[in-house]
């Protein structure tokens, strides 16, 4: 069992990129981001967003909650979602990463456990 402490306190990050996303300014965490900006989002909380149109290539979602966010449409297959529950979101048309399996993303969505996979 895992009892790092990291991996489950959610934080609400003062990072301005993290706030642009709350803040729902996808288009401008878009921009930076093209940008050269970065930002950590390990372990955030992302409850109830609304992130369609959100460029999540190369972002590190792990132990990020998105509880009844809007992922629809959003391509994931590069971000990094070990840890992450997407219980009762949005998510057709979302490209989930190869290496997770549908039994793990239909077990987060429904019942919010914490996806888990090994990247090859």
């Amino acid at each position: 069992m895992d009892t790092d402490p990291s991996r489950i306190k959610l934080r609400i990050s003062k990072d301005a990129m993290y706030l642009l996303l709350r803040e729902g300014c996808i288009k401008e965490f878009n921009v930076k981001k093209a940008a050269g900006d970065t930002c950590d989002l390990r372990g955030c909380d992302l409850r109830g967003l609304d992130l369609r149109g959100l460029d999540a290539d190369g972002l590190d979602f792990s132990d990020c909650y998105f509880r009844q966010s809007d992922l629809r449409g959003v391509d994931l297959s590069k971000a990094k979602l070990d840890g992450a529950s997407i219980n009762a979101c949005k998510i057709s048309g979302v490209l989930f990463p190869i290496e997770l399996n549908a039994s793990e993303i239909e077990l987060s969505l429904l019942h919010g456990t914490r996806m888990r996979y090994t990247i090859k």
